[in-house]
């Protein structure tokens, strides 16, 4: 086998989110209906579920993988997940139309904000929470101080 100069293999960066999910076959469908992801790779594993899968979504990498309680795996929190996807993307109206109209529920309507981005919060049908934004401005320290205040009555 050959020896790479490189530890973080091409096209990857130097953190890449990994998660399990129930249907993993059917996250990746979403996925590509929701965020325009692309899929990368996929091993399929025994009873029809994926050891592993790589999809990718702008210029950033998500693996996945079914869950194998089987193996040890813990159970999965179904429907509340203690993390965030954010995506910056060109045009974050149109993307989190596009993420409603494939089946997320909105958790936060879609907004210029006071830190300097147009954003606004989704949850998809698997329980994931994705925030989607694209940055508008560049708002001084002091100005995003002013405006959280002003927003929260400070």
């Amino acid at each position: 086998m050959a020896k790479t100069n490189n530890p973080i293999p091409e096209g990857f960066r130097t953190l890449t989110p990994h998660v399990t999910v129930k249907g993993a076959s059917d996250y990746i469908d979403f996925l590509k209906r929701a965020f325009n992801a692309v899929e990368v790779a996929r091993a399929p594993g025994p009873g029809g579920r994926l050891m592993h899968a790589h999809v990718r979504v702008g210029d950033a990498d998500i693996m996945l993988n079914d869950d194998f309680p089987e193996f040890g795996a813990p159970p999965i929190a179904e429907g509340n997940w203690p993390m965030v996807f954010h995506l910056y993307v060109l045009d974050c109206d149109s993307l989190f139309a596009q993420a409603v109209g494939a089946g997320c529920e909105v958790t936060m309507p879609i907004a210029d904000q006071f830190w300097g981005d147009r954003y606004g919060q989704v949850k998809d049908p698997f329980g994931f929470k994705w925030s989607i934004a694209t940055h508008i401005e560049d708002p001084t320290p002091e100005e995003m101080q002013e405006r959280q205040a002003k927003l929260f009555g400070g």
